[in-house]
């Protein structure tokens, strides 16, 4: 495919997820319905349509229209490309551009929340969390994240996974988040074929994700509930530290990999139903990563951006609330509480931590963390409690 064909794909994509199609579902409809692409087409298509979807507001402005013609028009623009150079009808490209769309003005001139590719409504509240960081992280979501990789210390260390994927053309560099963090720079799309990610020595998991394990006093043997282990990244992680790990989570179905990621990495992880997690009762720690908005983690996952609404965030926070009364009952008497979110809205992370105590005598905050995207990673909280 041409670059311009790319582009005229990018928009035929833009434009059903623009109409509900969910983002995901949409890139699939056009793959199936187009198996011409090749693998490289493809990828190109996807970070065409991620890119848009991330600066949806400011390339709607510099395009002219909020559609996915308007969005690649000013996604152009924002690069410093004219889009007259590939909006010209040859090729399987897009049309060439009408009268009305020659015009564009600077992303400088759009007033804050378009040229950060803020919603309106959300802009106060991230800015009240962020305070003088809010410019800098809402400018930081606007961009592709990095690929982070865990290293399993368990089983190996950082330098021996980098020249293992050296040796496979995939380039990776030690990162300061966390001792296990590997930032790859080189080869991303061959990771999960590696014989290192094969072989259970490395996961795919956010570099601060991995910095809030780090923080948690996990000593070996200790037996820890990953209360929303979701995938079990994070029990993963747990269990490489030697805790003993039961994980949880209200659908059972997302943690159906888990299984088999445990036996790649090496380590043993219980899961146990919401119906039967009480019998086993207590546990040293208890960790949730709860429910929430998503916002530290927009980069990776930008529809969630634009599908939030202030109804969507209180029935979050009523969630996590009761999510944080629930598992204080499964700690025992010395047990402890980590509770973490990939947000970056305080209603969601310190408001929550103050509401628990305020609910719950006897138990006191005695760590408390938050990471943004200028740290490096995903924007992500996390309180430790203790009785």
């Amino acid at each position: 495919m041409t670059p311009a064909a790319r582009v005229a794909a990018a928009i035929e994509v833009l434009d059903a997820w623009l109409g509900g199609t969910a983002l995901e579902r949409a890139l699939t409809n056009w793959a199936r319905a187009h198996r011409f692409a090749g693998s490289k087409d493809r990828a190109a298509i996807r970070d065409h349509v991620f890119d848009a979807v991330r600066c949806r507001r400011s390339f709607a402005a510099l395009g002219g229209a909020e559609t996915g013609r308007g969005l690649m028009i000013g996604a152009l623009r924002a690069r410093g490309v004219d889009p007259a150079t590939l909006f010209t009808g040859a090729g399987y490209g897009p049309p060439p551009l009408a009268a009305g769309e020659r015009g564009g003005g600077a992303r400088e001139a759009l007033p804050e929340p378009v040229r950060l590719d803020c919603p309106d409504w959300l802009a106060p509240r991230l800015s009240q969390s962020l305070g003088a960081d809010f410019a800098p992280v809402m400018e930081a979501l606007r961009h592709r994240a990095p690929v982070f990789l865990r290293v399993n210390l368990a089983r190996t260390n950082r330098d021996a996974v980098i020249g293992a994927l050296h040796d496979e053309a995939i380039e990776a560099r030690a990162h300061a988040l966390s001792p296990s963090a590997l930032e790859v720079t080189r080869g991303e799309r061959r990771i999960q074929s590696s014989r290192a990610f094969r072989d259970g020595l490395v996961e795919l998991q956010d570099a601060a994700s991995q910095a809030v394990i780090d923080l948690l006093p996990i000593r070996s043997g200790m037996r820890v509930l990953d209360y929303c282990a979701g995938g079990g990244g994070k029990s993963l992680a747990l269990a490489a530290r030697g805790a003993e790990v039961t994980a949880h989570d209200i659908e059972p179905r997302r943690m159906s990999d888990i299984p088999a990621r445990a036996a790649r990495a090496g380590v043993r992880i219980a899961t146990a139903s919401t119906d039967r997690v009480a019998a086993q009762a207590p546990f040293d720690l208890v960790v949730a990563d709860a429910p929430c908005s998503g916002s530290g983690a927009w980069r990776r996952s930008p529809q969630g951006k634009w599908d939030l609404t202030p109804e969507r965030l209180d029935e979050l926070c009523a969630i996590q609330a009761g999510i944080l009364d629930e598992i204080a009952g499964l700690a025992g008497p010395r047990g402890q509480i980590a509770y973490a979110t990939c947000s970056m809205i305080d209603t969601e992370n310190a408001a929550q931590i103050d509401g628990f105590l305020a609910r719950h005598p006897g138990w006191c905050r005695s760590l408390e963390r938050r990471f943004t995207p200028r740290d490096g990673g995903d924007g992500f909280y996390v309180a430790l409690l203790t009785r």
